[in-house]
């Protein structure tokens, strides 16, 4: 891949792994369309520095997928690359959960459905442009599930084999997966030790995404891979409480 010279819509860009993926992009000299829910964050980042655009979208809500499409589709036909970042994981008991349906749908729509629609709908465009690509954001978690999190994890996996399928039907867009350990994050504060900085993860994932590797496994995900292609309990074992006290 190119690494400069691109225009890059990044989903969950205000925060984390998206505001890191952000930073280093500009670094390389691309402008980022920066799509979030944090309306303050957002003008922040376009006070910071004239190649971000801002929108402020929930990617969760019908209606605001509809408007980003048709902003970018009319202002920025440009755009060559989509990173599907943005995703939300609820930690819960299916038989104590009170508000079991509301975080069942919130998660797929957000992990899951939401990805795939902005795919759905940006992949005429993106076949159209030159050094075109798909990046979407997954997890350590939709290879071996942790007890917490099921529909999260779920999600995840639905993600990493969509990611491989669509792979095998696209020659011009390259469909590329982030698979990263447990990140420091506010999506995982309070939860779990031994985290990797998202800065450490875009550093890894740069590598790769440069030298067209397409499944990026970051960090104590390739021993995970490892431990999981040889003894599947053991990596089951290891995964299932992940996170609790």
């Amino acid at each position: 891949m190119r690494l400069q010279g691109n225009k890059i819509l990044i989903t969950g860009a205000t925060a984390g792994i998206g505001e890191a993926l952000l930073n280093k992009f500009l670094s390389l000299d691309n402008q980022i369309i920066a799509v979030g829910r944090n309306a303050q964050k957002l003008k922040e980042l376009a006070q910071k520095d004239e190649r971000i655009i801002p929108l402020e979208c929930d990617i969760s809500k019908a209606e605001d997928l509809d408007q980003l499409i048709m902003f970018v589709e009319q202002k920025h036909p440009d755009t060559n690359i989509l990173i599907n970042n943005a995703g939300i994981q609820y930690n819960y008991h299916f038989v104590k959960e009170p508000l079991l349906l509301h975080k069942i749908e919130h998660e797929i729509s957000v992990n899951f459905l939401a990805p795939l629609k902005l795919i759905a709908l940006l992949l005429p465009m993106l076949e159209s442009n030159e050094n075109s690509a798909i990046v979407n954001v997954s997890s350590g978690l939709g290879l071996v599930p942790k007890r917490q999190a099921p529909v999260y994890c779920g999600t995840k996996a639905g993600i990493h084999i969509f990611s491989k399928a669509l792979r095998y039907q696209l020659e011009h867009t390259k469909v590329y997966e982030i698979i990263p350990p447990l990140v420091d994050t506010q999506m995982t504060a309070g939860r779990g030790k031994d985290k990797i900085t998202p800065v450490q993860l875009v550093d890894e994932f740069m590598i790769a995404f440069r030298k067209d590797k397409y499944e990026v496994s970051i960090g104590k995900v390739k021993l995970l891979k490892f431990i999981n292609r040889l003894w599947p309990a053991l990596a089951d074992k290891i995964m299932k409480k992940g996170g609790e006290k």
